[in-house]
């Protein structure tokens, strides 16, 4: 749309004209002018108080339930805000906002979001709500009147928390796509606050191939929509760039990454692997059985590398043909004991995590012995047991369910079961090699993971903190290793760029500054400008706008 003043400049140098005084010719003039003196104006010391309504001026709390997608999402947005002017709090008493990031997978997630809505409406403070029970559900009744920010929108929550702000609802719940194939999502070079500054985040594609009876994510997150290589590969380089020294790749599953896109796991897991420096590491995400067989030997190749995790999230979810059939898991126990035993042959010491579903609809106690013994056969080190849930509008939640007791039982052995080996009673005595990436939870100890992704206690020495170290193991727990560093072993450190510190925004670089036109908003020096504003304005009649005045006020 043309400007208002287009009819009377058409460009810069239309504002001056051949009849106007030359620069030169004013200089001379200026010579006989004598200034006249001016009373200085009184300085008001009054403090300014802004409008509380006005976006960008707020204190905004984020909580994010569930994965490390989920995860990954909650630091874009909140990145994104930070950005734009809006102060992120760890104190949600304090915050004018709350942004609630939801998890769909079990009923106990939803019901710790549907509490906090209501806790946040208590205490009067504007709700916005993002993640996956929005994205699946808009229309439940405690949603009512809440601003809503779909999975695939979270790179314009600046904007939905900006008409919060204000007072209106919005919701925005689209699907991206580009010539109509469905996109991964928002862009991967957006503005983030990484929760731990050691550690990006990268999902290489959101959605799944999957339509398993019980899953209430693929009623969310969708078809399966990859990245493409290269924006991997730069997201990843610039993460080392700003002293990264882990990669966690993450999807609802990795394993089908590419299919929709004409590649697949391998070739992007090879591409990356040339951006890992010296002493930093990968960690693939889950992956399901049926995408995973017929890459296993080029997988087997790929965890064996110095420089990637030997660790694989394998979701069995049941050990009975019948029940895998019931969930439409789309592979039979054999297929998941191929995988397993291939890659504990060609990946000596390889940890194989997996999830386990108890008392799901149908499953006999034949069903569940089966479970049983192969978690006997496998001692899997990592395990995660959940009890069925069976969530709204899903085919699992109209069969026949299991009794409520007996789904309690049977996750009680399986817990009992699982407890009573301990996976790394071995390796004390070994000598291994750690990178150091957080801190323990009752803050007595540095956290480390070794090559196959075991947590490992290290003592707190500032400079261990994202270094690569040598340490003795002289404990084991059931889900921990303790190591001494070994004297006159000098921490190694992956990269030559300093972490940014907590809560400092990654991606906002000078580059990006510079061709940053199109988003919500950006920082210059300590300034927050509306990229949305400038477009309006147009950058023509912008400096138009700064020249004109700049000559005024020489001019008087």
């Amino acid at each position: 749309m043309p400007s208002a003043c287009d009819s009377l400049i058409d460009d810069i140098e239309d504002m001056v004209s051949s009849s106007d005084p030359t620069p030169h010719e004013r200089q001379s003039a200026r010579k006989s002018i004598i200034p006249r003196s001016r009373r200085k104006k009184e300085v008001n010391n009054e403090e300014l108080h802004a409008d509380s309504l006005i976006p960008g001026t707020q204190k905004i709390w984020m909580k994010t339930w569930g994965c490390s997608h989920n995860n990954s999402d909650g630091e874009y947005m909140a990145g994104q805000l930070a950005a734009s002017g809006y102060k992120m709090t760890d104190d949600p008493t304090e915050a004018d906002v709350w942004l609630l990031n939801s998890c769909t997978v079990k009923n106990p997630a939803e019901d710790h979001f549907r509490n906090s809505i209501k806790k946040a409406t208590e205490q009067q403070k504007k709700v916005v709500v993002a993640g996956c029970v929005p994205q699946a559900q808009p229309r439940m009744e405690y949603l009512k009147g809440l601003s809503i920010i779909g999975v695939q929108q979270i790179d314009r929550v600046v904007e939905v928390v900006d008409e919060a702000v204000k007072g209106h609802s919005v919701r925005l719940l689209g699907q991206k796509k580009d010539g109509g194939r469905r996109l991964g999502g928002a862009r991967l070079d957006l503005p983030k606050i990484r929760k731990n500054p050691l550690i990006e985040i990268i999902s290489i594609n959101t959605g799944c191939l999957n339509a398993c009876t019980y899953c209430k994510t693929k009623h969310a997150r969708g078809d399966l929509a990859s990245y493409p290589i290269e924006e991997l590969v730069e997201r990843a380089r610039q993460s080392f760039q700003e002293g990264v020294c882990e990669i966690w790749l993450t999807s609802e599953d990795t394993g089908a990454y590419g299919r929709d896109i004409g590649t697949d796991l391998p070739t992007l897991l090879w591409r990356l692997v040339e951006q890992i420096p010296e002493g930093a590491m990968l960690r693939l995400g889950m992956t399901n059985p049926p995408y995973i067989l017929e890459h296993l030997e080029e997988m087997a190749k790929i965890l064996n590398h110095p420089r990637v995790y030997a660790f694989l999230h394998v979701p069995v979810q049941s050990a009975s043909d019948s029940v895998l059939m019931d969930m439409k898991r789309e592979y039979c126990i054999d297929d998941f004991k191929r995988v397993v035993d291939f890659l504990k042959e060609r990946v000596p010491g390889v940890t194989i995590a997996t999830d386990i579903i108890c008392g799901f609809p149908g499953e006999t106690d034949e069903d569940f012995q089966e479970t049983v013994d192969l978690v006997k056969r496998y001692r899997f080190p990592s395990l995660f047991i959940n009890q069925f849930y069976p969530r709204p509008g899903t085919p699992a939640a109209k069969m026949e369910q299991v009794a409520a007791h007996v789904k309690k039982q049977r996750t009680k052995e399986l817990s009992q079961l699982f407890h009573s080996y301990n996976p790394y009673d071995h390796e004390v005595g070994e000598r291994q090699h750690v990178l150091v990436t957080e801190e323990s939870f009752d803050g007595q100890y540095y956290v480390a993971h070794n090559k196959f992704y075991e947590q490992v206690l290290v003592p707190q020495r500032v400079e261990f903190k994202g270094k690569m170290i040598e340490v003795d193991i002289y404990e084991a727990g059931k889900h921990f290793l303790k190591g001494k560093p070994v004297e006159d072993s000098k921490p190694f450190t992956p990269s030559i760029a300093a972490p940014l510190q907590k809560g400092e925004v990654s991606g906002l670089t000078q580059g990006h500054l510079a061709n940053g036109i199109q988003g919500s908003s950006f920082l210059i020096g300590s300034s927050s400008v509306d990229r949305e504003a400038l477009k309006k304005l147009g950058i023509g009649l912008a400096l138009a706008a700064i020249i004109l005045a700049f000559i005024v006020e020489k001019l008087y």
